[in-house]
């Protein structure tokens, strides 16, 4: 709020504030303030919009251009400096919170045979999406995971995590994903290190697949009560198996073509209780409709090319990039390819929005549903 002007924020319509200042308004105001209160109807406007107004940009980030100083970063630093030798992406528009997009943090963690950094564990969901390289593993609560590309992993809140590449794997790249500025926002945020650094294994290796990824089947005398999966690894294979299989039975969404949510085996719900995720395949030439969301999405291509409109900006993207939907704005998908499908993971904070009654979808409505390109940026 300005010092000299209280009514920036007015609205000529009934039912919103709209009071002019004056001086003896403009000394009431400071005196307010003076006593650390303020009056509503100077701000109420502001915080009370007709609408949700992101203050997150849409944004793509291009693989070609972060791959050399993501690997650059294994010559300056060591997991046991880092914690965790990640680059993260930064929205302009939440630098402020360290955010990709609204509450979801993302970035790129990199390591290489033989490494493997620290056990924790913190109040932040997490997840993974294994973009190159071979050998990667995780152990989360004692439970080892082989990582292939294209793989989802998660590391739920609370669980002891760490992660590592085999001697004799690869240098590996994953994608991150985290409710770290949710957390923070709530001011719920703690972060501990294992006592040993290192945990041990206690199950057989890639056990969470073994027992919980059989489709339609449960396994005999299963007890969980936690609020994330049983099934932490979802792999890619039996994921893109079961999106060509979908795909000839069904039209698909206008929005976002073949779609199929990851779940959690036990309950049909989401992942985690704050993060849930999608793969969604585009057939050849495909081009849905625009719609918007109250949730905010981080998009990685994992196959094909193809580009995305987002609030009137058109973003081109292949393999390995990665572009951001911010909370209520308009985006509709397209694939480049008229002879092959193009597939699009994504991982966005509709759990929240669902479990708190805020979730809302509108499709566009002019246009034949598809959004005026006002902007455009350079092909990848």
């Amino acid at each position: 709020m300005s010092e000299t002007s209280f009514d920036l924020y007015r609205e000529d319509m009934l039912g919103r504030a709209n009071v002019v200042d004056t001086p003896e308004r403009l000394a009431y105001y400071r005196r307010l303030s003076e006593l650390g209160t303020g009056a509503l109807w100077t701000v109420a406007n502001k915080i009370e919009p007709w609408q949700p107004a992101s203050t997150s940009v849409p944004m793509l980030w291009r693989y070609r251009d972060l791959r050399q100083d993501v690997l650059r970063a294994l010559d300056l630093v060591t997991p046991e400096e880092a914690g965790r030798r990640v680059i993260y992406l930064e929205n302009p528009g939440r630098s402020d919170v360290v955010a990709a997009v609204g509450w979801l943090y993302s970035g790129l963690q990199v390591m290489k045979p033989g490494e493997c950094a620290s056990s924790h564990r913190h109040s932040a969901s997490a997840l993974r999406f294994i973009m190159e390289g071979q050998g990667a593993f995780t152990n989360v609560d004692g439970q080892k995971m082989t990582l292939g590309a294209n793989d989802f992993v998660l590391t739920p809140n609370g669980t002891w995590h760490e992660h590592g590449v085999a001697e004799d794997g690869t240098i590996c790249i994953w994608q991150d994903g985290l409710d770290i500025p949710l957390m923070n926002a709530l001011e719920a945020n703690f972060y501990e290190v294992h006592p040993d650094l290192n945990q041990a294994v206690s199950y057989p290796v890639d056990a969470s697949v073994a027992t919980w990824a059989n489709a339609g089947l449960r396994p005999w005398g299963s007890a969980w009560d936690k609020r994330y999966s049983p099934l932490l690894k979802y792999e890619w294979a039996p994921t893109y198996e079961a999106l060509k299989k979908y795909a000839r039975v069904t039209d698909g969404s206008p929005f976002d073509g073949v779609l199929m949510e990851y779940v959690n085996p036990d309950t049909g719900g989401p992942v985690m209780s704050t993060i849930g995720a999608h793969m969604q395949m585009l057939r050849p030439g495909e081009h849905t409709k625009a719609h918007r969301q109250t949730g905010s999405f981080v998009y990685q291509c994992c196959k094909g090319k193809g580009w995305s409109i987002i609030n009137g900006q058109r973003f081109d993207w292949q393999e390995r990039d990665i572009f951001v939907v911010p909370a209520w704005m308009y985006h509709e998908h397209a694939n480049a390819s008229d002879s092959n499908d193009a597939c699009l993971f994504a991982f966005h904070d509709l759990p929240v929005m669902r479990a708190l009654g805020l979730y809302r979808e509108e499709a566009f409505g002019d246009n034949g549903g598809h959004q005026p390109i006002l902007s455009k940026q350079s092909n990848p």
